[in-house]
């Protein structure tokens, strides 16, 4: 037992570590070095209080437990490496690189016509990393357009397109975007006049309004037999996107389209919706072969009509239309009580008439109608009549049965023609050449933050510029974040049903585990002194049953026995023959219970059995 209990303690006590060194959650350092591994700086910044002499110093630290090293994760910027068309971290503090729009948006009221929201290059309002800039949209219900030119125009050829930045909402999103538009080369681009009908090739990123969460891949794909562009819509991400829009973080975004047509698109390096451009853009990218013939109508004797009414069937001679649904019920009694003269509602006695009533205007006043207190115990008042009930002989107007038309030609639909406008394109990648970066923006929240946009055709090239940009802020707030408790406690805080979850998993397992090592059916003393021999040894249970059945004579022969003692000892000359008798009877009351004992074996019940 007290095994058990020991066992019992250094369960709880394990449990009980797992579930404190789980609470502590991720130390920051080991975020930081996950992350970043080799290629991020890490300095420890420590306080140590260089005030007095240096040996009290040196026996407080020895008498003082040393504080807990926070380490602080230093901002590098990224630096682009490899091949690359845009790289933009904004980390020189200014706009020079980028053109604001000085246009007017076409076809809307002349007080909101204007692009004048306003732009800025600063630190995110709760930085992790003091010194990281980014672009920041600063006006709410305002019209934003900023735009900048690629180092070289991008080819759709035999590599892929990897389009990668980060957003962050620092203030929640109510309704708006902050999506990114690639602007088709064209040879009247002006940044100057960027719009929103302005040209673009691909459109991409997030967007919100109500509770309509999207992530946005538009492409314009050119017609090749009309030349005429149309929008080509990606099917919606079957994730859930509401965290990234809802969780004030950074996240990063990107687009990875590839020369076979297929297509990936990643928030925060992970896979949220993907397909291809052949077979899952909306409208699709090539039009049917064939069409309905415009110029084709349905026949005027053309019968649709499945069913027909029988025109073979005869109402039967004793079907009543005229039948009521419901009849009175005859079997009905009035309820006792029942008071026949009273009224259900009665003139209230308390009214009185206004002083300001004009009988000649306002007619002849009468007291507002009240509920009658004499019905209140009463099963009901007034003239009582019996309750419907269904109508037994009730078959309703008579229509004939329906049977299949005989001449029935199924759906009309217009035939097929070729589709003068078809064409296959094959190669939907092979998009017009874009030569400019563009945010053509209108939000109902400000403080919008992007950051590190970069445009490549290397996976390997976009990953590494990912790492020392995205991948530091999410380090960076990582460490900062609070610990699992302390998640959970907030949690609680914003959901009380939580803390029965939390009993639940883990005061159970506490519970059980107290009851499995503490809790147990105690072995038998006699049991426990049987030991292995060649010998038959009785059922525990069948000796215990034994024992007790002997216990009674046993006792009788013992007073028995000193009965006769006491009689020796008083006839001196009868001691001898009473010893002798006890003894006899001893030795035959032993024998007895030795053969009781063997034939209750169960080993010497197979002996016999065999």
């Amino acid at each position: 037992m007290a095994q058990k209990l020991r066992l019992c303690v250094v369960a709880v006590l394990a449990l009980a570590l797992i579930s404190l060194s789980q609470a502590q959650g991720p130390t920051e350092e080991d975020l930081v070095e996950d992350i970043m591994g080799d290629e991020m700086d890490v300095e420890d910044d420590l306080d140590l209080g260089i005030a007095g002499d240096e040996e009290e110093e040196e026996a407080e630290k020895e008498a003082e437990p040393a504080a807990p090293v926070i380490p602080k994760v230093i901002y590098k910027a990224p630096e682009p490496m490899g091949e690359h068309f845009f790289a933009e971290s904004f980390d020189r503090g200014t706009l020079d690189s980028w053109v604001l729009s000085k246009a007017k948006k076409e076809d809307i009221d002349e007080d909101i016509a204007k692009y004048d929201g306003k732009w800025s290059v600063e630190d995110m309002k709760d930085s992790k990393l003091p010194g990281d800039k980014g672009l920041v949209l600063k006006s709410r219900a305002k019209h934003h357009a900023i735009s900048a030119q690629l180092l070289r125009p991008f080819i759709f050829d035999t590599k892929p397109l990897i389009l990668q930045y980060e957003v962050n909402f620092q203030t929640g999103i109510d309704c708006g975007g902050a999506y990114i538009k690639l602007l088709t080369q064209t040879p009247d681009l002006d940044l100057d006049q960027f719009v929103d009908k302005t040209p673009y090739t691909i459109m991409f990123g997030p967007d919100k309004c109500g509770e309509d969460y999207k992530l946005h891949l538009i492409i314009r794909h050119k017609n090749p037999k009309t030349g005429e562009y149309e929008e080509k819509h990606a099917k919606k991400p079957d994730a859930d996107l509401r965290t990234y829009y809802t969780d004030k973080k950074t996240h990063l975004y990107t687009l990875v389209l590839n020369p076979d047509n297929s297509f990936e698109v990643l928030v925060d390096q992970t896979v949220v919706n993907s397909g291809n451009l052949l077979t899952d853009m909306t409208p699709a990218v090539n039009p049917a072969a064939e069409i309905e013939d415009p110029e084709d109508s349905k026949p005027e004797d053309w019968d649709e009509m499945a069913k027909i009414q029988d025109p073979d069937a005869i109402k039967p001679e004793d079907w009543d239309e005229d039948a009521p649904a419901q009849i009175p019920d005859e079997a009905a009694v009035k309820p006792d009580g029942w008071l026949d003269d009273e009224p259900d509602y009665i003139s209230d006695p308390e009214a009185v008439k206004p002083e300001d009533w004009d009988e000649d205007m306002d007619g002849e006043w009468e007291a507002p109608q009240v509920p009658n207190p004499a019905c209140e115990t009463a099963p009901g008042c007034g003239a009582w009549q019996r309750p419907n009930v269904d109508n037994p002989n009730y078959k309703g107007k008579w229509k004939p049965a329906m049977i299949d038309n005989p001449n029935y030609q199924g759906v009309w639909k217009p035939r097929k023609v070729p589709n003068p406008d078809f064409f296959e394109d094959l190669h939907p990648f092979r998009m017009s050449p874009f030569s400019a970066v563009g945010l053509e923006l209108w939000s109902m929240s400000s403080d919008i933050f992007f950051d590190n946009f970069f445009i490549t055709n290397e996976r390997n090239t976009a990953d590494r510029w990912a790492t020392d940009g995205w991948g530091l802020k999410k380090a960076a707030e990582g460490a900062a974040e609070p610990g699992l408790a302390t998640q959970m406690l907030t949690a609680a805080e914003e959901r009380p049903w939580l803390w029965v979850v939390y009993v639940l998993t883990v005061a159970l397992p506490l519970i059980l585990i107290i009851v499995f090592c503490c809790t147990g059916k105690k072995k038998s003393p006699e049991a426990a002194e049987y030991k292995k021999t060649d010998e038959p040894q009785p059922d525990v249970k069948e000796e215990e049953e034994a024992v007790e059945e002997e216990v009674a004579p046993k006792e009788e022969q013992e007073s028995a026995q000193a009965d006769k003692k006491s009689d020796a000892e008083d006839s001196p000359a009868e001691k001898g023959e009473g010893e002798e008798e006890a003894q006899d009877e001893n030795d035959a009351s032993a024998e007895t219970l030795e053969d009781d004992v063997l034939r209750r074996s169960p080993r010497n019940r197979r002996v016999r059995k065999d």
